[in-house]
């Protein structure tokens, strides 16, 4: 699941919602890391407790009941409720204005996902956030109101997991829940907009690497990285103590 100074021009470069630049990627200059490559390795162990939670190992593994999946797919539409309402406001914003990407938003799938989940039931009035997601959603509108890097660190985490390991949660729903194949139920996890995947997230990452922020900025965007992980890591566990480990 997943950024070098080059210019504030970043627009440029920012994947269309239906397909990625063709442009190779710009190397980072001779000695230096991407700041995208920084931002994969230092976060690299949180991410991986994210993903090894013991909530997502036995939602994986078949071992848990739709319920779980969908009290799962309620606590993402309160982060992406947090990260999309956001949107509007920092299109214009040069940091992160060029990753508002409308081809990533996922509210109005979740939407179809949950009124499908709850058989068409009015399920706004009655859904309510685990107190970690309620933390996590917070953080991000607290970003996105006073600090559009930090803002990017969620965005990337969140977006580019989607489009990576989101693919894995998806073709697990649908063997062992039932769902049709991108149907109602998983519509969360299939971007319609997006032709090329594995463009796509190049073209992301291209973005990230030219972020016009300096040293500093830039490792405070990866430790928010880190938090953002760590957030989800927490919103697993409370998931978890939800539904605990088969017997």
């Amino acid at each position: 699941m997943a950024a070098s100074d080059v210019t504030p021009d970043a627009r440029s470069h920012a994947p269309s919602d239906a397909t990625a630049p063709s442009d190779a990627p710009r190397e980072a200059p001779a000695g230096a890391s991407a700041f995208s490559t920084l931002i994969r390795t230092a976060s690299r162990q949180q991410h991986e407790e994210a993903e090894t939670s013991a909530f997502m190992g036995d939602l994986l593994g078949g071992r848990l009941g739709v319920a779980a999946y969908r009290r799962y797919t309620e606590q993402l539409w309160f982060v992406y409720e947090a990260l999309e309402s956001a949107a509007e406001d920092l299109r214009a914003d040069p940091v992160a204005g060029p990753f508002v990407q409308p081809g990533l938003f996922r509210l109005a799938a979740l939407r179809r996902d949950l009124d499908h989940l709850h058989d068409g039931a009015d399920w706004r009035a009655r859904v309510r956030p685990l107190p970690a997601t309620e933390a996590y959603a917070a953080r991000i509108a607290e970003l996105a109101d006073g600090w559009p890097g930090g803002y990017v660190a969620h965005h990337y985490t969140r977006y580019l997991g989607d489009l990576s390991g989101g693919q894995i949660i998806r073709g697990t729903a649908e063997r062992t829940w039932g769902f049709a194949r991108k149907g109602d139920g998983v519509r969360f996890y299939v971007f319609e907009d997006i032709g090329n995947p594995a463009a796509f997230k190049r073209a992301y990452r291209e973005l990230l690497d030219a972020l016009p922020l300096d040293d500093l900025e830039k490792q405070r965007v990866v430790e928010e990285c880190k938090r953002a992980f760590a957030l989800n890591t927490a919103v697993f566990r409370e998931l978890g103590e939800e539904f605990p480990l088969s017997a």
